[in-house]
């Protein structure tokens, strides 16, 4: 019998994480790169009071946002690495960099509270795309469920050039405290909220559409070239209260349908994104 000092306990068997041994796609992920580069330019911006390129570098990151998806699931060069790599890019693009952008141009004044504040904001960001990353695989794609971070970004970033612009960057811009401080509290709750949002996933630019559809594209890109500014605030702003209006909408549909009688309509599954 082997003495209780002497025995031997195997030790538990470890996990191995395989390499990646088929390498990664380059493209899509030189994007993501361009992105990430983007937002931390932006905090480069803002730390240099440069906050108009700040909020520039945070609309460059959308659009490469936006981009190194459309061109994985084109090329179909999807992988779990560049899913978990495009997370970890938006969390600095559209979580670190509109939080101490919007911290230093408009909270500061509120110190403690100002600067708490812009972190509610970026762990709001972190939790939207925690919670992206685990239902992904599990929800439709039509809605997002909460403000998608980019989304919640693009207001933040939208607000600031706003207000350069209606006050030509001078040294006042008054009420921006007061304002940015519901700004970012308010899109920090609609990212962690149930609220839906339709993905325009399901727009396929390069199909037909009406003609009517092609004379509003026209003329929302030539308002935009003639004054980016406010036209970048309200489409950004009108989405981000497209999600609480229509959920208003719907809940008062319900009740309509209830007093007069008939059955309450169904509601349609939701989705998520970040």
């Amino acid at each position: 019998m082997v003495p209780p000092e002497l025995s031997v306990v195997p030790e538990p068997h470890r996990r191995r994480i395989p390499p990646l041994r088929n390498g990664v796609y380059l493209l899509p992920n030189l994007i993501t790169t361009g992105g990430l580069v983007a937002g931390f330019y932006s905090v480069i911006c803002t730390h240099n009071g440069r906050y108009r390129q700040a909020a520039y570098m945070i609309l460059l990151a959308q659009v490469c946002d936006m981009l190194d998806g459309r061109i994985a699931r084109l090329t179909r060069a999807t992988s779990s690495f560049g899913v978990q790599y495009d997370s970890l890019a938006d969390l600095i693009a559209f979580g670190v960099a509109p939080g101490f952008l919007v911290y230093t141009w408009a909270l500061a004044p509120w110190g403690r509270w100002g600067w708490l504040a812009a972190t509610v904001y970026v762990v709001c960001a972190a939790l939207r795309l925690a919670r992206f990353n685990v239902q992904v695989g599990t929800v439709e794609k039509r809605h997002f469920v909460g403000l998608p971070s980019p989304a919640a970004a693009q207001v933040v970033a939208s607000t600031v050039l706003l207000f350069y612009w209606l006050y030509v960057g001078g040294p006042v811009t008054p009420n921006k405290h007061l304002f940015m401080l519901f700004v970012i509290f308010g899109v920090a709750v609609l990212m962690v909220s149930e609220v839906r949002y339709f993905s325009f996933k399901e727009f396929h630019i390069h199909r037909r559409h009406p003609f009517p559809v092609l004379l509003a594209l026209i003329a929302v890109v030539l308002l935009t070239i003639g004054a980016h500014q406010p036209m970048l605030f309200l489409g950004m702003t009108g989405f981000a209260l497209s999600g609480p209006v229509g959920a208003a909408w719907r809940l008062w549909s319900r009740r309509r349908r209830r007093r007069a009688g008939g059955p309450p309509a169904a509601a349609p599954s939701a989705g998520a994104s970040a």
